[in-house]
This record gives structure tokens, C-alpha cells and sequence, in this order.
């Protein structure tokens, strides 16, 4: 009798054990399957909130242009944006495409054909890996969230 209440006991510790390792094992499956959906949400957040940004950038720029005779600004510190920084901590990057000290359209944005996707300035955050390059379709710039056809897009450049 005295023997069959020990094993009833270890068993039941036994059952906790067990219980315990399945409980981990579903807490580890939800947190492998929780992990990149989170991380995807807050990649969208940064995206979003960049396009909002670039949106108010190229307001300000524009009316600035209105105001001194449709001449853009030379840098984002001339509309007082320059202090500003994208979601993932990078500066966002301006081009006045009209300036005279431009040789040519080599630093400008540029589609799949190669051709500039602005003609008044380029406005633009770096995205996630902070690197970027002209034409829209390298590797480094699919991330990049971007002002394009004079401010009628402004989104991810794999998207444009």
C-alpha cells in the first residue's frame, strides 16, 4: 500500500516534468513563429513613418521654392530639416537638381531605364541598411524610401 502512494507520487512528479517541457516547447514554437511577423510590423512602421517624413520635407521644400521665386533650397538646413533622421537613425538625403554646380544628372535618382525619376530635387532616406547608390534597381537601394515623378510617389524604391 505504502508502495503504491510512492509511485502514485512520482508519478505525478513526472507528469509535471513533462508538462513543463511541453509548455517550453510551445512557448519556444510561438516565439520562433512570433519573431520575424514582429519584426516585419516594425519594419513597416519605420516605412510608413519615413514617408510621412519625406512628405513634410518636400512641403517645406516646396513652399520654400514658392517664396524665393521657384528656387529651391541648396540643403535641407536652408528649410531647417537638416537635423532630421529617417527611422533607422540616418540622415535624409536632398538634392537640388537645378542647382548650376551639377555637372549633368550623374547624382540624381535614376529608374530601371536609367533615367532621373525627379526633375526639381531628390529626396530621400537611405532605409534599413543605410546605404544607397543612384539607380533605384541596385541591390542597395531596393530598401531606400523614396520621392519620385516630382513628389507624386513617395515610397520604397523596389515598389516605384
Amino acid at each position: 500500500m505504502l508502495q503504491d502512494k510512492i509511485s502514485i507520487r512520482r508519478l505525478g512528479h513526472a507528469f509535471a516534468l513533462i508538462e513543463l517541457l511541453v509548455v517550453v516547447a510551445i512557448i519556444g514554437v510561438l516565439a520562433t513563429i512570433a519573431g520575424p511577423i514582429y519584426s516585419d510590423y516594425i519594419d513597416r512602421a519605420r516605412s510608413a513613418q519615413a514617408i510621412q517624413d519625406i512628405g513634410a520635407i518636400s512641403k517645406s521644400i516646396t513652399i520654400y521654392a514658392l517664396s524665393n521665386g521657384n528656387q529651391f533650397p541648396d540643403s535641407l538646413k536652408t528649410v531647417g530639416m537638416h537635423t532630421m533622421q529617417d527611422p533607422w537613425g540616418n540622415p535624409y538625403q536632398y538634392l537640388n537638381l537645378s542647382d548650376p554646380k551639377l555637372k549633368g544628372k550623374g547624382q540624381a535618382r535614376k529608374d530601371h531605364n536609367l533615367v532621373p525619376i525627379n526633375s526639381d530635387f531628390d529626396l530621400y532616406s537611405m532605409g534599413k541598411d543605410g546605404a544607397s547608390v543612384s539607380p533605384l534597381t541596385a541591390k542597395a537601394s531596393r530598401d531606400d524610401i523614396v520621392r519620385a515623378n516630382n513628389g507624386r510617389f513617395i515610397g520604397r524604391a523596389e515598389d516605384y
